[in-house]
């Protein structure tokens, strides 16, 4: 992979983006169940690099996984680096992306992990099968946009839209000709592989009059469902299937995504991307076989707010836990966390100027109280040296040291501290997480990922969690398996996993 400059243009103008190998979305990575991947990224880019191969278990395989400062020393410009591992016991969809400062904004692109030779899907196979990656785009350079709210303490500006492998569609202007476009013959079946590779919003999904099949979530098998809508978390691969209409339809049909927000009017890009499914027309005497002049349907999306439409779909979803392809879920736990993830404030530096919640203060995410700081040293290659005094100390806060009401009125004092703190397992702890959202500054949903382990969402509710009452409600038999999930806006989520993997392993929300 090589990353390098490009120009693009979109929304009228433009601009110089980061790109691998001259493409935006990125080339596809192709890889079996147990293959042995290896990838050198030369970097021709005037930006420190970085790749992480995100929802690959990275096993014995740590300085493969990519986030700068933790697992490696980013790439400077004008060297390289060997990303080498295996792929086990994965297959479906995962993604690559840049894991440095919002370099991900434009380097990104699918990792598609077939069974091996000779094993079927537990579905029948499709006849053709697409990537399909949402994305963000930004008139202004993203990175002063986060160098910016970086200074200013204040929220990063909004995308101006959202993208379909790398195209805006026919919604926003000057952009018809940039849309994607799924082409389809009667009868057939296709498998779209979806990647929300968003860096701020969770999408809906659906497609005009085409029912969707999921059968597949960050690469695990699940029991099939069929939405007419999904909802996908930034971070989140599904795979569904699309049957194609039995006949030519007469018409075309819209692919559509548009945000889930529960935040305050304006700090989000409340815009929406389609993308174009069109039938070939078996009587057109064009050799494309497609007409250009029919009328193109739209589907109806939810409510940009609509929480009890995503409380029902992700209640739906379910590890397929099969003999073949079983849901490990513990059923006993060496080691429990309750975190609490949101935002909070710190304090304005003297003379400074801050756009946080208030002129005196800057926005700050934390998890319990904790907001974390980048060091300088990466802490694999720390630890592994034995040199880790002063870069990191192994004393994060297993529970919040000040409760408080997190979905009720917040506390007086927002202020949260700093630090480069860990949590240290032991090697086969079976460990259960409750991340509670919080409602300070506002209640949202936070995306949550978890590097080099899948784990189990074993419960989820609204309010705050109660220690007591929520596990017997625990699904514990057929729990979907993920890499990343959204801990609900003002709600909780329970996850379970075992510390199969050594190494030091980033939970990013």
């Amino acid at each position: 992979m090589q990353v390098a400059t490009m120009n693009v243009t979109r929304l009228c103008g433009s601009k110089s983006i980061v790109v691998v190998n001259g493409q935006f979305p990125g080339p596809t990575v192709s890889a079996r169940e147990g293959d042995l991947v290896v990838v050198r990224v030369v970097n021709k880019a005037q930006y420190n690099m970085s790749i992480h191969w995100h929802g690959v278990r990275q096993l014995r395989s740590g300085w493969a996984d990519g986030p700068a400062y933790i697992t490696q020393c980013p790439i400077q410009p004008g060297q390289s680096y060997v990303y080498k591992f295996t792929i086990t016991g994965q297959r479906g969809t995962l993604w690559w992306h840049a894991h440095i400062s919002w370099l991900r904004a434009t380097v990104y692109g699918p990792i598609v992990i077939l069974p091996k030779l000779g094993v079927p899907y537990p579905f029948a196979a499709p006849y053709k099968e697409v990537p399909l990656m949402f994305g963000e785009w930004w008139k202004a350079d993203t990175e002063a946009v986060i160098s910016q709210a970086l200074q200013t303490g204040g929220g990063p500006n909004v995308s101006d839209a959202f993208t379909i492998n790398g195209l805006p569609g026919p919604l926003y202007n000057c952009s018809a000709k940039d849309t994607f476009k799924l082409k389809v013959k009667p009868g057939k079946t296709y498998m779209l592989r979806i990647i929300n590779a968003a860096l701020n919003d969770e999408l809906f999904f659906s497609v005009a009059g085409h029912p969707l099949t999921i059968v597949d979530v960050d690469a695990v098998y699940i029991k099939p469902i069929t939405v007419e809508t999904l909802l996908i978390t930034p971070g989140q691969t599904t795979n569904v299937l699309l049957t194609a209409k039995p006949s030519y339809p007469g018409a075309t049909y819209y692919m559509m995504a548009a945000p889930y927000s529960t935040a305050a009017s304006g700090t989000f890009d409340n815009t929406t991307v389609a993308g174009i499914l069109e039938y070939e027309d078996p009587g057109s005497p064009s050799s494309a076989g497609f007409n250009k002049n029919l009328p193109v349907l739209r589907p109806t999306l939810p409510q940009i707010n609509d929480t009890s439409f995503v409380s029902n779909y992700t209640a739906k979803l379910r590890s397929l836990a099969t003999e073949e392809y079983p849901a490990g879920v513990p059923q006993e736990v060496d080691r429990r966390f309750f975190f609490t993830v949101g935002l909070g404030t710190h304090p304005c530096a003297v003379n400074g100027t801050c756009q946080g919640p208030t002129n005196d203060s800057r926005f700050a995410a934390a998890v319990n109280n904790v907001s974390f700081v980048l060091p300088t040293t990466a802490l694999l290659q720390s630890h592994y040296t034995g040199m880790s005094s002063g870069v990191y100390s192994s004393n994060f806060p297993a529970v919040p040291q000040s409760p408080f009401n997190y979905t009720g009125t917040p506390p007086n004092n927002t202020n949260v501290s700093n630090g480069t703190r860990l949590v240290v397992l032991s090697y086969g702890d079976a460990v259960e997480l409750v991340m509670q959202g919080t409602s300070i500054l506002g209640a949202e949903s936070h995306p949550f990922h978890l590097h080099g382990f899948n784990f189990f969402v074993v419960g989820q509710g609204f309010g705050n969690f109660d220690p007591a009452k929520d596990p017997a409600k625990y699904n514990l038999v057929d729990p979907v398996e993920r890499n990343t999930v959204g801990v609900p806006a003002a709600g909780w989520v329970a996850i379970r996993f075992r510390a199969d993997n050594p190494g030091w392993n980033p939970c990013i929300t």
